[in-house]
C-alpha cells in the first residue's frame, strides 16, 4: 500500500478515484456562467428591481436544467465512487447533501433565490431514495417527472427531480461514461433535439393567443429545454475539435470550482452594488459589464488555486464532510488517516 493510497473508514485500501471527466467540467463552467447573467440583477436588488431580464424570455432556462442535470450525474458517479470507498456509502452521500443544505440556508441569508437548498431538498427527497431503484425505473421516472413538471407546475423543483433523475439514469446506462469518446452520439442527440424543438415552436405558435403568455405555456418550456438540449450537444460536439483546448481552458476551471464560484459571486456581485453603489439591478450594460468583471476575477482565482490544490475551498469543506474526515487539499498531499 502506498503512502498516498486513499482509506476506507474501517481502514482497508480503497480503490483509486475515478479521474475527472472535463467535458463535464466545461459543461459546469458554461452553465456557471449563464446562471450568473440570468440571477445577476435580481441578487443585486433583492429580486425585486428587475422588470425586463438580461435575457429575456429565456433567463430562468440559462444554465439552470444544465447544472440540474450535471447535479444528477455528479451525485450518481460519487455514488458508484463510494461503493468502493466507505462502508455504508449512502451514509456519505446523506451527509453530503445536509451539508449542501446548510450551505444553501446560509446563503439564503445573502440571496433568497439560492438553488443550493433546493437541489439538497430534491436529492434528499428524490436522489438518495432512487440508489435502491433499477436503473430502469430510475429512467422512467425521469421520463414521467420532466414533462408532468413541465404541463403540470411549470418546472419548478418537480422538473429539478426529474433531471437529477434523467443525470442518473445517463451515469446507470453508461451514457456518460463514453463522453469523452463519442462524437456520433452529441451529433445525433442534437439532431434529434432540434427537430423536436422546431415542432415544438411550431406548436407554440398555434396556442399563443396574444404577445406573450403568461405564466409561460408548458410547450414554450419545452421548446427552452429542448434548445438547451441542443446548446449542450454542439458544446460536447465542439469539445471533440481543435477548439476542446480553447474551451476547456476557459471554462473547465470555474465548473471545477462551481461550489466556490457560485457562492462568491453573490458576495461579489452585493459588493458590486451595495459598497461600490453600480446600478446593476436598472442598467442591463452595468450589469453585464460586472458579470464580465465577476467571471474574469473568478477565472483567474480559480486557474491560480487549482495549481496548487486539487479543489476549491468550499468543495474542500464539502467533501469533508461527505466522507467525514479531512481530505487532503494540496495538489500531492497524502490523504489524512484521521
Amino acid at each position: 500500500m502506498t503512502h498516498d493510497t486513499p482509506l476506507r473508514g474501517d481502514g482497508t485500501e480503497a480503490p483509486p478515484a475515478r479521474p475527472r471527466i472535463a467535458a463535464l467540467d466545461v459543461l459546469r463552467g458554461l452553465a456557471l456562467c449563464g446562471i450568473l447573467v440570468a440571477n445577476i440583477q435580481l441578487i443585486a436588488d433583492a429580486g425585486t428591481a428587475v422588470q425586463t431580464p438580461l435575457l429575456g424570455d429565456a433567463h430562468v432556462w440559462l444554465g439552470l436544467p444544465v447544472l440540474s442535470l450535471l447535479f444528477g450525474i455528479g451525485f450518481s458517479l460519487l455514488c458508484e465512487s463510494a461503493a468502493g470507498r466507505a462502508p455504508r456509502p449512502r451514509l456519505a452521500l446523506f451527509r453530503r447533501l445536509l451539508a449542501l443544505l446548510a450551505i444553501g440556508l446560509l446563503h439564503m441569508l445573502l440571496w433568497r433565490g439560492d438553488i443550493l437548498t433546493v437541489y439538497a431538498v430534491v436529492g434528499l427527497l428524490v436522489l438518495l431514495p432512487s440508489t435502491w431503484l433499477p436503473r430502469w425505473a430510475v429512467a422512467g421516472l425521469a421520463a414521467v417527472l420532466v414533462p408532468t413538471a413541465l404541463a403540470v407546475s411549470l418546472g419548478g423543483p418537480l422538473l429539478v427531480a426529474g433531471l437529477f433523475l434523467v443525470g442518473s439514469a445517463l451515469v446507470r446506462y453508461g451514457v456518460v461514461g463514453r463522453i469523452e469518446r463519442s462524437t456520433r452520439g452529441p451529433v445525433v442527440l442534437g439532431l434529434v433535439l432540434a427537430a423536436g424543438a422546431a415542432l415544438a415552436l411550431w406548436a407554440e405558435n398555434g396556442v399563443r393567443t396574444g404577445p406573450e403568455t403568461v405564466p409561460p405555456h408548458p410547450v414554450s418550456l419545452l421548446a427552452d429545454l429542448l434548445i438547451t438540449g441542443v446548446y449542450v450537444c454542439v458544446l460536447l460536439t465542439l469539445l471533440r475539435t481543435p477548439l476542446r483546448p480553447v474551451l476547456a481552458a476557459l471554462f473547465a476551471p470555474l465548473g471545477r470550482m462551481a461550489l466556490t464560484n457560485y457562492l462568491t459571486a453573490t458576495l461579489l456581485v452585493l459588493g458590486a452594488a451595495r459598497v461600490l453603489g453600480l446600478p446593476i439591478g436598472s442598467s442591463a450594460g452595468t450589469a453585464l459589464s460586472v458579470v464580465g468583471a465577476v467571471l474574469a476575477a473568478q477565472w483567474l482565482f480559480s486557474t491560480l488555486w487549482l495549481r496548487r490544490c486539487q479543489q476549491g475551498p468550499v468543495e474542500w469543506l464539502w467533501r469533508w464532510a461527505t466522507w467525514a474526515r479531512r481530505p487532503p487539499l494540496r495538489v500531492g498531499a497524502a490523504p489524512s488517516s484521521g
